[in-house]
């Protein structure tokens, strides 16, 4: 029987609640700090497993936006647990930006200055910020900031430079990618969020331009106007070095390009976004299974079809579809996100010990993974619960 529109958005956030409380309970390192970089599916946590800069801002943000809808001094708390972790173990101090990683213990692991993390850390500083009011805060994320567009903007060609070695030297060695692969549709995808977020708190000049050129970067580069898919990988000079399509990540794309343009304020973008937008939710469509679930990949010159349902894709879905179904009024894609809720609440969500499992195969049988990783944080899926909660009437804006 179909959800109620309330319902599904009294059902999100009582999801959120449930999301929350596993990482208070689960993720806290007492004796090292900050939070542990492993934890299985048993929920048993490996204390030496290294810390990523990604999911530790990943965290400060969830906490920090979550304390902001619904006041928890326990929110708070982690919050402030992971500004300080990020701040005294991430942040390079002698040469700007942030680690890659830390070990189980918070020293130094990789150093190289990848984009894609420093975008989290300003996106994680940003929304601290918010609840805090805490100068620092601010000023860290104005540094990391300043530290990307000094080094790693690409003023001729437009975009940014995938990664540098510590001390911004050239690399070719970019951990998510190498070689010829110099910039990326997801660090520009996250690049984009980063700098709307840091634009909610700090309207610049400079922050008006290069969130204007995130925008601008996936209009003209990464997303394709004919398919309304994206690109994955790029040269320097945007040459295309990739067919794969990622139904997760265009659907994520198609609300967090809208968002940014709205951040922004220009009507003429807006109207522009909000156009590619839901042109690419519907290219995204042809990822759901007929269970409801969103697939993983597809290589269309080989026909190769990556059926696996990872969990972050699916929370992705849902706001994609929300989104959707918000530009055009129709009701079918308020359907299509429900029915990826209905999904998720029977095979992904783990009743008896808490949170979403790493990924599942076509057949709904758990894979191989972690509940808590390198990359697995509270962000996809929190985010989603906050965000389909607010846009069915929860609350008018998220502190925008």
């Amino acid at each position: 029987m179909p959800l109620t529109f309330t319902a599904f958005r009294d059902e999100v956030k009582e999801e959120l609640f449930n999301i929350l409380d596993y990482w208070i309970k689960y993720s806290v390192d007492n004796e090292n700090g900050g939070f542990y970089g492993e934890v299985n599916v048993e929920n048993v946590p490996d204390p030496n497993a290294p810390r990523s800069v990604v999911v530790t801002s990943r965290i400060l943000w969830t906490f920090s936006a979550a304390h902001q809808l619904f006041p928890n001094p326990k929110y708070r708390e982690l919050a402030e647990r992971a500004f300080g972790y990020l701040r005294q173990h991430f942040v390079d101090e002698q040469y700007g930006g942030v680690y890659w990683s830390v070990t189980g213990k918070g020293a130094p692991l990789e150093t190289k200055k990848q984009l894609y993390g420093n975008a989290f850390a300003i996106y994680g500083f940003s929304e601290y910020y918010k609840v805090s009011k805490d100068p620092a805060a601010l000023k860290a994320a104005q540094s990391i900031f300043a530290a990307m567009i000094k080094h790693a903007y690409d003023s001729k060609q437009g975009g940014y430079i995938e990664a540098y070695e510590r001390d911004w030297s050239n690399t070719t060695e970019y951990i998510l990618s190498r070689g010829d692969h110099r910039k990326s549709m997801n660090t520009h995808l996250h690049i984009l969020e980063a700098f709307a977020n840091l634009y909610t708190v700090w309207k610049s000049p400079e922050s008006t331009f290069h969130l204007r050129h995130a925008i601008n970067m996936m209009l003209l580069h990464i997303i394709d106007s004919q398919t309304k898919r994206m690109n994955l990988f790029f040269n320097e000079e945007w040459g295309r070095l990739t067919t794969t399509i990622s139904y997760g990540h265009d659907i994520e794309a198609s609300w967090l390009l809208l968002e940014a343009a709205e951040i922004l304020g220009e009507r003429e973008t807006i109207e522009k976004c909000k156009t590619v937008s839901f042109g690419m939710a519907v290219a995204a469509c042809d990822g759901l299974a007929a269970d409801g679930a969103l697939n993983y990949e597809f290589e269309p010159t080989s026909g190769h079809l990556n059926d696996s349902k990872q969990w972050w894709p699916q929370a992705e879905a849902m706001v994609g579809l929300v989104n959707a179904y918000q530009i055009s009024g129709k009701v079918n894609y308020l359907e299509k996100a429900e029915k990826v809720w209905e999904w998720i609440k029977k095979y992904m969500i783990d009743y008896k010990g808490g949170e979403w499992w790493p990924a599942l195969d076509a057949n709904h049988n758990v894979m191989p993974g972690n509940k808590i990783s390198f990359w697995k944080g509270p962000y996809h899926s929190s985010r989603a619960c906050m965000e389909v909660w607010r846009r069915l009437g929860g609350v008018d804006s998220l502190n925008r």
